[in-house]
């Protein structure tokens, strides 16, 4: 009995492992996600690697001289305070990611519930849940998370609240239109006959069966979120100085345009390669997991 539950056991693993590097396959072979996988390592490695990296620290001033060129102790120049440019890029990026994958995180947690219960179980719930969700869409998603912020007041953690606010109606969208399209299969049809609850349907079923569209949304949300989280930082309302972050060292390089260049070149370039290795990657998941898909994606 024990052998043939081992060998029952490892033949589940070899499916799942064999299924795995399918996977894997499938994803490299695409070209917007090697693209986008190309993009987004070498900045999440440094980023989060930036105490190990970063040659000084990136909020003590004075250290060399305002605005100097790229080159020799300072690769990036310097700021109008003398402060490392390398280093405030490279740990301004850890607040940048923290937000985008906070916020689409708690969207997604939220989001998707919601939607599984709207497009399930309908009726009331159902028509409750999106009027809501209209109203909510029907402010601009800039405007809506300015607006949330200015309510919570600003910092990191508001930051990720209002934006999760923003993103989540979209996610739950989503998943309602695909619930919708799921739950008149016959599987579905055989759990209710069976009596299974409507938490193990909607999880244990549904779910399972819309994860494509779902991780295709959430990628594709962590650039938005990531790109929202520095414009409030650029406005003053997402992270706090001194900690360096992309948006708010693009916002004070604004009052220094005509004396460098490097100043806003670098957490710009930053910032725009993020969120476009994001989107890639998005794109080339949704070619890969739903190559019959070919929804609009707009923040």
């Amino acid at each position: 009995m024990g052998s043939q539950h081992t060998g029952r056991r490892s033949t589940a693993e070899n499916a799942l492992c064999d299924r795995l590097k399918s996977g894997l396959c499938e994803v490299f072979a695409n070209r917007r996600c090697a693209i986008g996988i190309a993009i987004l390592a070498p900045i999440v490695f440094t980023t989060v690697l930036a105490p190990v990296i970063a040659p000084h620290n990136p909020t003590e001033t004075h250290m060399g001289a305002q605005f100097a060129a790229p080159g020799g102790e300072f690769l990036l120049g310097t700021d109008h305070l003398g402060r490392d440019l390398l280093s405030r890029v490279l740990y301004g990026g850890r607040s940048s990611l923290v937000l985008g994958f906070a916020a689409a995180g708690v969207s997604m947690l939220v989001g998707v519930p919601l939607g599984l219960a709207s497009g399930y179980l309908g009726g009331r719930i159902d028509e409750g849940v999106m009027r809501l969700l209209d109203m909510l869409l029907s402010i601009p998603s800039l405007l809506l998370a300015l607006l949330i912020v200015a309510l919570l007041g600003s910092g990191l953690l508001n930051a990720v609240l209002a934006i999760a606010v923003v993103y989540t109606p979209r996610i739950a969208r989503v998943v309602r239109s695909s619930t919708l399209a799921v739950k008149q299969e016959e599987f579905i049809k055989a759990a209710e006959a069976r009596g299974e609850s409507r938490v193990y349907i909607c999880f244990g079923e549904i779910l399972p069966n819309i994860l494509s569209p779902v991780i295709v949304e959430g990628s594709i949300r962590i650039g938005f979120a990531i790109l929202i989280g520095a414009s409030l930082s650029f406005l003053g309302l997402g992270t706090q100085p001194p900690t360096p972050d992309w948006g708010y060292m693009i916002s004070i390089a604004r009052d220094h345009l005509w004396s460098t260049t490097w100043y806003w070149l670098w957490p710009s370039l930053w910032l725009g390669l993020t969120v476009f290795g994001c989107n890639l990657l998005g794109d080339g998941l949704q070619d890969v997991l739903d190559p019959k898909s070919h929804v609009s994606k707009r923040p």
